[in-house]
């Protein structure tokens, strides 16, 4: 044998020897890394639960394991699992099944500006919006990506003139989602860079980044810059009726939304943005199409569906109002979450909240409260100035409000977790003093 065959394959099976070295390696130093599982929770997750066999043990992951009174409960992330209850209980109305031959080209519809959208997306997109009135439809190209993320990073590209000397800087205003410097910075891109807080920005030639209500304070926010140059990239992922009051439709040039925070289902990996100017839509599309060259079908058509049944539950016009009404249910869910929240801040003495804000829903036709799907919590203790690790030492995972251009004596906390999970966060809250 020639002897460089004999050191590729001598090569090859150092690396796959040395893998399993590696991760063992890793998982002993980042043993609470949201990504890693021990070999010992890879074993428990394969291995048949007791009184499962066949198909129910294969079942699909439905994501974080049950807790107990002595879990660490993960607050970090606004993972909604909190809506699973409600779509337990909607039978077949979300329910979808895609026969093998459906599906498998590029293209969807090769006349719209988004090509590889989903027409039926599209309409149920424009539907919901028409039935919730967050946000104005006519005009506006619907756009398609994988979550809102990929949408926000193709508003960036778009946005950004090619031929300026210097990259447009990028901002909004403190506390700002964790998640913008990341991604504005996370290519290195020579036509965008991240510029801080909007508030105290200098300069004519931006990208101003408005999430409304904020992640992470839940503040109803506006643009704060007006330079004729500037532009403005509106993320209304939680203007929905379950979080906020629809006080108006919302009709700026560009708008993001998501089925994750809409109707709970992040793991469709779902957003599409509203964009009224083609030819920026022409290039949000461009970005799409060559980072994953469109976005799942599959995963457009249950975004469809469901989408449909949230509809369907409030068509009284047509007839087909049904009993399972989401916005109802995650109303009447945030309003007793919050309250058990402002109640156990106040039991444990140490731990204040925003002020409680209020509007006229044109969606309810009621005055309703700001129930945010984040708490922004604030620790008051005086020997305290790292929140997130004090909670860390109690087994609450939260997000420090450093990430979010803000003190650390601040933390953003989920309000979304399953009902277990929430129930002994706030227990183990009211009991710190």
């Amino acid at each position: 044998m020639p002897l460089w065959r004999v050191f590729i394959f001598a090569s090859v099976a150092l690396n796959v020897a040395a893998l399993p070295l590696l991760l063992h390696q890793y998982i002993v130093n980042q043993p609470h890394h949201p990504g890693v599982v021990s070999p010992d929770q890879q074993r428990h997750a394969c291995a048949p639960q007791p009184g499962t066999s066949g198909a129910a043990a294969r079942a699909p992951s439905t994501g974080k394991p049950s807790v107990t009174s002595d879990s660490v409960i993960n607050l970090d992330h606004g993972d909604p699992t909190m809506f699973e209850a409600f779509w337990r209980e909607t039978g077949d109305a979300a329910e979808l099944v895609i026969p093998g031959w459906q599906t498998m080209s590029y293209f969807s519809d090769v006349g719209n500006v988004c090509w590889f959208m989903e027409p039926l997306f599209d309409q149920q997109v424009r539907r919901l919006h028409r039935t919730v009135g967050n946000a104005a439809v006519d005009g506006y190209h619907v756009l398609v990506g994988t979550g809102s993320t990929q949408l926000f990073m193709a508003a960036l590209y778009a946005l950004s003139p090619a031929d300026a000397d210097q990259p447009t800087s990028v901002v909004s205003t403190a506390p700002y989602y964790s998640s913008y410097p990341a991604v504005t910075d996370f290519l290195r891109s020579g036509l965008f860079r991240w510029a801080g807080d909007a508030n105290s920005f200098v300069g004519d030639s931006y990208i101003e980044l408005v999430c409304s209500p904020n992640n992470p304070d839940g503040a109803i926010r506006d643009a704060v810059l007006s330079s004729g140059a500037g532009k403005a990239v509106h993320d209304l992922a939680y203007y929905w009726p379950q979080y906020t009051p629809i006080t108006r439709r919302a009709d700026h040039d560009i708008m993001l939304f998501t089925v994750s925070k809409s109707t709970g289902h992040a793991g469709t990996r779902i957003g599409w943005a509203l964009v009224k100017d083609r030819e920026v839509a022409r290039r949000m599309t461009k970005v799409r199409g060559l980072n994953t060259i469109g976005v799942s079908k599959d995963s457009q058509l249950r975004a469809a569906k469901v989408l449909g049944a949230v509809s369907d539950g409030y068509d009284v016009g047509g007839g087909g109002a049904s009993r399972h009404r989401l916005f109802d249910f995650g109303r009447r869910k945030m309003v007793e979450r919050w309250r058990m929240l402002r109640e156990a801040a106040a039991a444990s003495g140490i731990f204040s909240l925003p002020e409680e804000t209020s509007g006229r829903c044109n969606f309810a036709n009621e005055t309703a409260a700001n129930n945010p799907a984040f708490a922004w919590l604030r620790c008051d203790r005086e020997d305290v100035e790292d929140c997130a690790g004090f909670l860390r030492g109690h087994k609450i995972l939260t997000r420090s409000g450093n990430q979010f251009g803000a003190d650390p004596r601040y933390v953003r906390v989920s309000m979304l977790d399953r009902d277990d999970a929430y129930d002994i966060f706030i227990s183990r809250l009211a009991s710190l003093k």
